[in-house]
């Protein structure tokens, strides 16, 4: 049986179709209308080696903000669904990227608790038609749905561009990590609970 899921939602702001399968190849096909945005997904897929769908439509004529967060919502729910009791996974996840003179760092745990915290440099906006701090909005539902305890750090850097490619690069590169199967694990889960 796979690791994959399909989630559809319908709002008076949103039309989000998303399918997600974790044991890919880092492939994707994004189109939420909002470009940046898409880019900063096509990362997350790409280094986390999973299989992404998205497409979304929504009331860019507002702003992004419905969009986005609700894209983040749908991919959290789909990634807690493909991963079903979590059973042999190995929860936490830590990487760092340097974009340029950008440091960044995710650090995760598929813990069933979810937590967002970002620190570090702060970021101001809009770069490519999104506001950067929809990124924050993103992380937070994303975490909300898919049952992270997610950190942000943001160590530094002077390009808000870099800053945001850099997370979203680790992310999915933390993602990757939390989500491999530990065969040592023997189809358990990796809590001395016996539960995620």
């Amino acid at each position: 049986m796979g690791r994959n899921s399909k989630i559809s939602r319908q709002t008076k702001e949103t039309q989000i179709e998303l399918s997600l399968e974790l044991d890919g190849a880092g492939q994707s096909e994004i189109n939420t209308g909002i470009g940046f945005f898409d880019h900063m997904l096509t990362h997350v897929a790409f280094h986390g080696r999973f299989d992404l769908k998205v497409q979304a439509n929504g009331d860019l004529e507002v702003d992004n903000h419905h969009t986005i967060e609700d894209v983040g919502l749908c991919l959290g729910q789909a990634l807690a669904e493909a991963l079903g009791d979590k059973a042999g996974i190995v929860r936490y996840g830590n990487a760092s990227v340097p974009m340029d003179e950008a440091l960044c760092q995710v650090v995760l745990d598929i813990s069933g608790r979810p937590l967002f915290v970002c620190s570090g440099q702060s970021l101001a906006g809009p770069v490519g038609g999104m506001d950067l701090q929809l990124a924050r909005e993103f992380w937070r539902a994303f975490a909300s749905r898919a049952g992270l305890t997610l950190h942000v750090i943001l160590h530094y850097g002077d390009n808000d561009h870099h800053l945001l490619e850099g997370a979203f690069k680790a992310l999915g590169r933390a993602l990757d990590q939390a989500t491999a199967l530990d065969s040592r694990l023997a189809g358990g889960v990796a809590s001395t609970k016996g539960i995620l």
